[in-house]
């Protein structure tokens, strides 16, 4: 039989189940529903050739997330570990795409998602509470140390904290849906000539905006029952950010019609102007500032955990694979992905392209790895089908194979849209090939899988 190296969770200091149902339902809902909802919709219904169109891709989003979340929650159920996709890549790839993959989250993907929630947080904050030139880059600096060191004193107060902040993020969303489905004035319909190709370009989008559900597995370690509870917590958490998207983006179309969303740069604050006025628009910065804020905590929770991965499975990086039992979170891997979001954000801090940005660095190297992940899926129930009591997705294999065509295709669109834009990843990757022949060293004692 294979071998693979040892987990992280079979070495000394390992994660263990603290945390309930609660935690993890509000961990996969606030990452989800970040700043992409109230600003994607108008790119959304730019490139959309009809109001049904655009309804429908954000029901197709949500359905085709739910269908990833089912593979996802086999693998976290049959393999529960804190390195997430990390370890699925090694047991199924071995180390050297495992790295990666973990090198792309750690340069790429979750700092960069972090420096750019905590730029929107910094944005919406200085607007309504300014500090000078550099208001926006001082607000978002301190965003990342805060949640940083929050975390790093335990998982307790960090999933403590996520889970109220959720709460105010979703009651200011239903706050839209109030707003631009029963008080704001209805928007005179128009009709638009129909558009071809552009159900890829809007998928991108719709997809980004539902992006971060799959970080619920990095906390399958951690959770409670986690071999049981991982499934209903992804799919109950998705079922909900699905009817709420639904509701708001119908609540934006009935308030402003589809060429006025599509015209909109701030969607929601439009719909909460109609309705209540200029207080409206001060509202919506708020609820903006609490949907970053809320974002970010759960990406300093979740990207941490792929670092102590690295480390865990590379002796040359073992710093990092350093979990506290006393806090029971990995101090350390915390510790540098907030050192590295801070450099960025001080890096963006003279030019930068936020939204668009973060599209292009990131969608065509997500999109791969959760292409290799959905294959992971295939070679892991053929090498070592999941135990009796683990969760087993349903119709195999169509759904998995659902999954990795419908990232297949959303891993072309994100590269056929950013064009040379995609090469900045792969650059990304190459150097981490590069710094795998430094950090390979001996293989770490194997187990069998």
């Amino acid at each position: 039989m294979d071998t693979v190296s040892a987990s992280p969770d079979d070495r000394a200091g390992k994660p263990r189940p603290t945390l309930g149902l609660r935690h993890g339902l509000a961990l996969c809902v606030g990452i989800v529903i970040g700043a992409g909802i109230f600003r994607a919709p108008a790119m959304v219904a730019g490139a959309a050739s009809s109001e049904a169109m655009f309804l429908g891709t954000w029901a197709l989003g949500g359905l085709l997330s739910i269908l990833g979340a089912l593979c996802y929650a086999e693998l976290a159920s049959a393999h529960p570990s804190a390195g997430g996709d990390f370890h699925f890549l090694e047991v199924a790839f071995g180390r050297d795409l495992a790295f990666l993959y973990g090198w792309a989250r750690l340069a790429v993907i979750q700092t960069g998602s972090l420096a750019l929630l905590a730029y929107v947080f910094g944005d919406y904050v200085a607007a309504l509470l300014p500090l000078g030139a550099y208001s926006s880059s001082l607000y978002a600096t301190l965003l990342v140390v805060g949640l940083t060191g929050l975390n790093w004193l335990g998982i307790r107060q960090g999933a403590g904290t996520q889970f109220w902040m959720t709460c105010a993020e979703v009651l200011g969303l239903v706050c839209v849906i109030v707003a631009g489905l029963v008080v704001a004035p209805e928007a005179v319909p128009t009709v638009r000539a129909p558009r071809e190709g552009a159900l890829g370009l809007v998928l991108v989008f719709v997809l980004l905006t539902y992006g971060g559900w799959s970080e619920v597995v990095y906390i399958s370690a951690e959770l409670q029952n986690a071999r049981r509870r991982i499934a209903p917590v992804m799919v109950a958490g998705l079922g909900l950010v699905t009817l709420l998207y639904l509701l708001v983006n119908w609540a934006y179309l009935r308030a402003l019609g589809l060429e006025g969303v599509a015209g909109s740069q701030t969607v929601a604050a439009d719909v909460m102007a109609r309705a209540f006025g200029p207080a409206g628009g001060a509202a919506i910065s708020l609820m903006i500032a609490i949907a970053a804020l809320t974002s970010a905590n759960a990406t300093v929770i979740t990207g941490a955990r792929t670092n102590y991965a690295l480390g865990c499975a590379f002796p040359r990086l073992r710093w990092l694979g350093r979990w506290s039992a006393t806090r029971d979170t990995p101090g350390n891997a915390m510790l540098l992905q907030g050192i590295i979001a801070v450099l960025l954000v001080i890096g963006a801090t003279f030019g930068r392209d936020a939204f668009g940005a973060v599209v292009e660095y990131t969608a065509p190297v997500f999109w791969f790895f959760l292409l290799m992940v959905g294959i992971a899926l295939f070679v892991l129930r053929r090498r070592s089908p999941p135990p009796p009591d683990c969760f087993r997705v349903p119709l195999y294999p169509l759904i998995p194979a659902l999954f990795c065509a419908t990232s297949a295709y959303l891993l072309y669109s994100s590269i056929a849209y950013t064009g040379i834009s995609a090469l900045v990843g792969v650059g990304v990757l190459a150097i981490g090939g590069v710094l795998l022949l430094v950090l390979r060293g001996p293989t770490p004692p194997a187990v069998r899988s």
